[in-house]
């Protein structure tokens, strides 16, 4: 799972070429002599998509192994490229806190941007590493990991006492120390234990 760029633009009603606000790109994962051409290749898709995404509208668009997530706010429009593996609900988390933290940083000056801004936003370069994992983006995903990393070890838990029981009984039988009421007595405790176990 990951994220190759974000990017963030200003939707024109009119129809006209989106102006690009602010973008995060890791084309690391690229040969060295490809990075330029993806850049270009993910400025061009993202203008094409920004332009193709109705105010108020999520889509996403798939190429190969990748996806291309759009969120148009209003006119203030952000883009996510993640790979085909990424959860969507996830990208859709992201991009809602990528445009929450720009209008907070910025207000309403993008409405006025006329030509393209190509200094870094720190911010969306911090999401950018952040969000590689889909669970720091999406609560629910994070708190569902959790639960599934707690009931495994809950499961390991169960497996070894039972597996110490099972040693415990043969333990018992194999004593010679202990008198056959004291074995009778072992037996029976457990006999009564197992009616209110849970397994």
């Amino acid at each position: 799972m990951k994220i190759t760029a974000l990017l963030v633009l200003k939707c024109n009603p009119d129809g006209s070429d989106p102006v690009v606000l602010a973008t995060a790109m890791d084309v690391s994962h690229f040969g060295y002599f490809q990075r330029s051409s993806v850049k270009e290749f993910i400025l061009f898709v993202a203008r094409t998509v920004g332009k193709r995404t109705p105010p108020g509208q999520r889509q996403s668009v798939q190429h190969e192994e990748y996806k291309v997530h759009s969120y148009n706010r209003n006119g203030l429009c952000v883009m996510g490229f993640m790979d085909d593996h990424y959860p969507v609900r996830s990208s859709f988390s992201l991009l809602n806190q990528v445009l929450d933290e720009y209008q907070k940083n910025f207000g309403e000056s993008w409405r006025t941007a006329q030509a393209d801004n190509m200094q870094p936003w720190p911010y969306l370069n911090e999401a950018l590493n952040k969000y590689q994992d889909p669970a720091e983006a999406d609560k629910l995903l994070k708190i569902q990991r959790e639960l599934d990393e707690t009931k495994i070890i809950l499961h390991k838990t169960i497996d070894s006492v039972l597996a110490r029981g099972e040693k415990l009984d043969s333990l018992v039988e194999k004593s010679s120390d202990l008198s056959a009421a004291s074995q009778m007595f072992y037996k029976q405790a457990k006999k009564t234990n197992q009616c209110c176990t849970i397994l």
